[in-house]
């Protein structure tokens, strides 16, 4: 649940300005959802769109050309939401609303919204909490209303007890120490947490801190721990920490998962792979909301507990998010299979999938080199309490690491 957004981006001299176009994370959700949802189920994909009136007859098109179940609440009284967006050289960026916006909430969700299997919230802890018990108790009434039973998309009558899963992502201002007792409660109403790792950093206070020669890796497990036992307790859950080019990383009751990017930079490729390196990655706006989009279809697919799976999902979703200003381009071939940016997404995602099976015969000697390689770390505790890691094979091989 987050907004759409109408953006206009402004680049420094020589390249012009883009208006008009498709953007907020509510939209690029939808579209990580979409890219990984098979076209005639594209229907079970519901969100709410409010249409000002300036809303660009472009846009409209562009979304219903998606086919999916969106609500679309005309606000003739109303400007659209609109940003302002301004790109510089070091990954600069400016960012304004030109016009006010609409929170979305569970008032305005169609019954078939409010009875979906994962909701993606795009909130403040507060606002996380207040979303769920408001989604889960219209949920309970449109049930208790129905004399014959609601039934999902499967045909199954859905009862009181089918609980829906629930993917939060923090909004970044709400990533802040004073935040971090309200965020450890949200948990407690969610199933998946995923800031990226700036947000992860900012909500432990630990943004350009010196923490005493720890890895990378140390800082993230420790973090990570803390949202798990804290935050979720005992229940199956998971922290999944985006950044960007450097991939994701999982966190679980059941170990430590570092998954690559699609688009890796060119110092993660092996030496052989270099040569054919092209950049890809046009504006990385976008790409996070589009990986959570399609992580919650992978958790669909592959099961409620199956956050190293569906982040696969998510990865490549983000792939195409990033890959040109705004949205990438849907076309059909002569036999009407759907088309990406000129790609069949199901190949992709099984040439990505193929891949990580290869890469974990690599080597894993250095936490820069797993950034390439996919690992899972296995947590074991011991009597102290303390954590041991022990890296584990898809195929079952376990091994402790051994860091630079």
């Amino acid at each position: 649940m987050g907004m759409l957004i109408i953006d206009e981006i402004h680049y420094p001299p020589p390249t012009p300005s883009v208006l008009d176009i498709l953007g907020g994370a509510g939209s690029y959700s939808v579209l990580g959802a979409r890219l990984l949802r098979k076209p005639e189920n594209s229907h079970l994909i519901g969100w709410t769109v409010h249409v000002g009136n300036d809303f660009p007859a472009k846009v409209l098109e562009e979304i219903k050309s998606w086919k999916t179940n969106v609500n679309l609440i005309d606000t003739p009284e109303r400007q659209t939401t609109r940003a302002w967006n301004k790109y510089g050289a070091n990954e600069y960026r400016e960012f304004k609303y030109l016009t006010p916006k609409i929170r979305i909430d569970e008032t305005q969700l169609t019954e078939n919204h409010l009875l979906a299997k994962v909701f993606h919230l795009i909130c403040s802890p507060s606002r996380c909490i207040a979303l769920v018990k408001g989604i889960r108790k219209a949920c309970e009434n449109i049930i208790s209303a129905s004399d014959s039973g609601v039934k999902d998309e499967a045909g199954v009558v859905l009862k009181l007890h089918n609980t829906p899963l629930f993917v939060w992502e923090p909004v970044p201002d709400s990533c802040t120490p004073e935040e971090l007792p309200r965020a450890l409660e949200a948990l407690k109403y969610v199933d998946v947490i995923s800031p990226n790792h700036h947000e992860l950093e900012s909500l432990f206070g630990e943004t350009g801190k010196d923490l005493f020669g720890a890895s990378e890796l140390q800082v993230l497990e420790r973090q990570c721990n803390e949202l798990l036992i804290q935050g979720f307790g005992k229940k199956p859950s998971a922290v999944v920490v985006r950044r960007g080019e450097r991939g994701v990383f999982i966190a679980s009751d059941t170990g430590l998962t570092w998954l690559p990017a699609y688009h890796r930079p060119l110092d993660e490729l092996r030496k052989e792979e270099q040569p054919k390196w092209t950049q890809k990655v046009i504006d990385p706006t976008g790409g996070g909301n589009a990986f959570l989009g399609g992580f919650c279809q992978g958790l669909l697919v592959e099961g409620r507990t199956k956050f190293e799976e569906a982040a696969i999902y998510g990865t490549v979703a983000a792939s195409f998010a990033i890959e040109q200003i705004g949205m990438p381009a849907l076309s059909y071939t002569i036999n009407g299979e759907e088309l990406w940016n000129g790609v069949a997404v199901r190949e992709r995602l099984e040439e990505f999938r193929k891949e990580q099976k290869r890469g974990m015969a690599g080597d894993r000697k250095s936490f820069k080199t797993s950034s390439y390689q996919p690992i899972k770390i296995k947590l074991l505790g011991n009597e102290t309490g303390a954590i041991e890691r022990i890296w584990t094979d898809f195929d079952g091989t376990q091994y402790v690491p051994v860091e630079d």
